[in-house]
């Protein structure tokens, strides 16, 4: 036969040749990627992949839950912030002109109203004594807001109003300060502690 397998040198080298010769003609470029072992298909994830990606799952949520957290206290601290400066304009605007003073004799002549369900109370000096705006928090426990915060004081010509709340249900209170000057501070920050 010519050309035939039996051409060829009749040993177990030669008939091994022949086959994968033949072989690769009839797989095409498949033939190439065969290594001679089955190779098994990918079916979904392994349980260790399922549970790395847990993991991975879980350390996010550890760093991403405070920080959360931290941002919503900050955005509750801006009730303050408005409150303070409408407090501020009706000192400045309100009381100077009809009064010409700052100290006055009763918590109506601000010209200030609160409105919905405030997290702070509010603060300004009454004949000397710092006296609550009506319509603050009155909370008690944890931190207690029907106290006045530190500094509030009014005179001829200057006054420091107070706000004083509690973000985070702890023991210290959020503590804001805006005097005549139109300086805001926050001596007790609720959120940083």
């Amino acid at each position: 036969m010519a050309g035939g397998l039996l051409d060829k040198e009749c040993t177990a080298e030669g008939v091994w040749l022949s086959l994968m010769n033949i072989a690769r003609s009839r797989l095409g470029s498949r033939g190439r990627q065969w290594s001679g072992r089955l190779v098994k298909e990918a079916r979904g994830f392994t349980l260790i992949e399922l549970m790395i990606v847990v993991a991975i799952i879980g350390i996010l949520a550890a760093i991403a839950i405070p920080n959360f957290m931290t941002y919503q206290a900050k955005a509750r601290q801006s009730e303050a912030k408005v409150n303070l400066g409408g407090i501020f304009t009706a000192a400045t605007s309100t009381m100077i002109a009809q009064y010409g003073t700052y100290d006055v004799t009763s918590i109506n002549n601000l010209g200030f109203l609160l409105s919905g369900t405030p997290r702070y109370s509010y603060w300004f000096t009454v004949s000397g004594a710092a006296q609550a705006i009506p319509g603050g928090s009155t909370v008690t426990t944890p931190c207690n807001v029907t106290v006045a915060p530190a500094g509030v004081a009014a005179s001829t010509d200057t006054f420091t109003a107070a706000a004083r709340g509690n973000l985070d249900r702890d023991a210290t209170c959020d503590d804001w300060t805006i005097d005549d000057g139109r300086m805001l501070l926050n001596p007790s920050n609720d959120v940083t502690s």
